[in-house]
């Protein structure tokens, strides 16, 4: 009997389905599950809640394709992506997912020619895909009509709007056809979301997809402290411990993994590299080879990485640090699957642990520290392979020609010797200890994860902070003994206070976020020369920075310290 979770039971048609057997995808992610049979057998809006790298593009670009006709020469479809690498790699996507129906498909974004882009749309288009500035430029010079547009599609909205897009999103939808469809998809629902919705789409079907467990039992998470020149001799000792090494090596960008690439194979490491400059046909081509595990190392960017599907993972490897908690859940989630244990490693360099101490903080996880294997340890290891290798061969698949050359060689020599040339002559370069670099000592290493912080905080003896309301206002926001709460000072208009390094950290993170727009209520606090109080130019800085533009806001924040 045939299991529900399939793309054929979704009401998908027999060339979609063509489509995607030839990509590889087997399975609907649970986003798609629930996204392709509302979008196809219902006129609704609709609203997906689901994290980043779930599959969201199939999940609208697949239905959408079948609902909309290639007839009249007029946009259909107007897809809105935060960044112009995602523009592409959602365009490049919707490019396979069309087949061979009729239907155009344009990528519009910033830093790219406008000229051939307004070649392009003169040409005429069905799909446009694209970033809100570039967009709006196109609307406002009319060179982008959307009057009989059916499908308004905002990918990542909460990335758009934490990009600062909010105004040209509205202006966006502002210019939209009432009779259209909007399909918004979210990784959160901030509050500027749920107002743009409510603004903008009074119906809709809203769908939310749990976001996938950090991690499960099968997944060992572990980080290295290493110089940024060592990284690339970490990875390859991590390669080499590892007899059946099969895994993804994460960079930030397409240069990082084109120079990792590069320099894993002229160690002769079976490897390849992917990222969003490779087109859609090569990126396709590398991952089927990988999937088939013609090679077992894949070097990529986060964009360039989504979507792919392996199950069997033994490692990955974050090379660069991810960008945020949620990038690294991603990144980590590809390992220890199907019952197979696997392993997450991190590589962080002295200036990244306050960006490390965060991303363990908010995506609730323990990262363990491990030391690197040493040189002797890889050789032994090594050692131990070539011996396991050789020691299987039978004299059946030796062959005769072999055996006769080796009687020869052992008529007038030591067999010792003969041995040991001939490994020599077919290991010596993965027995060379010089592959590995002299990494630097623990001690050399100033990873700044230990002691106090100094912290700045905008409120002073106006706003009727002391010292013991000061100490409160710290606890209320972290868990912390008053006796890590040190160096309290409260001037005028300002406070300093010290307290361990992981809370700091985590305060800052806090009142980041409340920030919206102004500065910070807390920062870390500027050096001083010398002296513990500040001098009056630092006064001066901060005077105004904290002071509310009104008075009835001054007055309830004092109240609220009050009591």
């Amino acid at each position: 009997m045939e299991s529900e979770n399939t793309f054929s039971n979704l009401g998908l048609t027999e060339a979609t389905l063509k489509v995607l057997e030839k990509k590889g995808f087997e399975k609907p992610t649970p986003i798609q599950e629930k996204t392709i049979p509302i979008i196809l057998n219902t006129d609704l809006n609709l609203i997906g809640q689901a994290q980043t790298g779930t599959g969201k593009t199939a999940a609208f670009g697949l239905p959408v394709i079948e609902k909309i006709d290639n007839g009249g020469n007029h946009v259909k479809v107007l897809i809105l992506s935060p960044t112009r690498e995602l523009a592409i790699q959602v365009s490049d996507e919707m490019n396979t997912f069309v087949g061979s129906r009729k239907l155009r498909v344009a990528t519009l974004y910033g830093g790219a020619s406008i000229g051939e882009q307004l070649r392009r749309l003169r040409k005429g288009v069905d799909i446009v895909v694209g970033t809100p500035g570039r967009l709006l430029d196109h609307i406002r010079r009319g060179s982008l009509m959307l009057g009989k547009l059916d499908f308004l599609i905002l990918d990542e909205a909460d990335e758009m709007l934490n990009m600062g897009f909010v105004e040209d999103i509205e202006e966006i939808m502002s210019k939209t056809p009432e009779s259209k469809r909007t399909l918004l998809f979210s990784a959160t629902m901030p509050e500027q979301i749920k107002r743009m919705v409510k603004k903008y789409i009074p119906e809709y079907e809203m769908i939310a997809v749990k976001n996938k467990t950090l991690t499960t039992d099968l997944t060992s998470q572990i980080y290295f402290e290493v110089r940024r020149t060592e990284k690339f001799d970490a990875l390859s000792r991590i390669i080499d411990v590892e007899r059946d090494f099969y895994g993804i090596v994460f960079c930030r960008t397409r240069l990082d993994v084109d120079e990792v690439n590069e320099k894993l194979l002229s160690r002769g490491y079976s490897a390849d590299g992917l990222h969003g400059d490779i087109s859609q046909s090569g990126r396709e081509k590398i991952y089927a080879r990988f999937k088939k595990k013609r090679i077992n190392i894949l070097v990529a960017t986060d964009v360039a990485a989504r979507g792919l599907d392996v199950q069997d993972l033994t490692h990955v490897i974050n090379y660069s640090i991810p960008q945020d908690p949620e990038a690294y859940i991603h990144r980590i989630g590809r390992t220890g699957r199907a019952g197979k244990q696997g392993t997450a490693i991190t590589f962080i360099t002295p200036g990244e642990y306050r960006q490390f101490t965060q991303i363990q903080r908010i995506a609730k996880t323990k990262i363990e520290k491990q030391e690197l294997p040493k040189v002797e340890e890889l050789l032994g290891i090594k050692k131990d392979s070539i011996l396991a290798e050789l020691s299987i061969i039978s004299e059946k698949e030796v062959g005769d020609n072999y055996l006769n050359l080796a009687s020869s060689l052992l008529e007038n020599s030591d067999p010792q010797i003969v041995i040991a040339n001939l490994i020599k002559k077919a290991y010596n370069d993965e027995l060379n200890e010089n592959n590995y670099q002299e990494l630097a000592k623990k001690r050399n290493i100033n990873v700044d994860k230990a002691g106090t912080t100094r912290l700045f905080v905008g409120l002073g003896k106006k706003d009727d902070m002391t010292p013991p309301k000061l100490v409160k206002f710290i606890r209320e926001n972290v868990k912390l003994r008053d006796s890590n709460i040190d160096k309290v000072q409260v001037f005028d208009e300002f406070s300093f206070v010290t307290v361990p390094f992981s809370e700091a950290e985590e305060l800052l993170q806090i009142f980041k976020t409340k920030g919206k727009g102004r500065k910070p209520l807390i920062e870390k606090a500027q050096k001083t020369t010398g002296r513990s109080k500040p001098r009056d130019k630092s006064n001066d800085r901060y005077k105004d920075k904290y002071k509310d533009k009104s008075r009835s806001k001054s007055r309830d924040r004092r109240d609220k310290f009050k009591r």
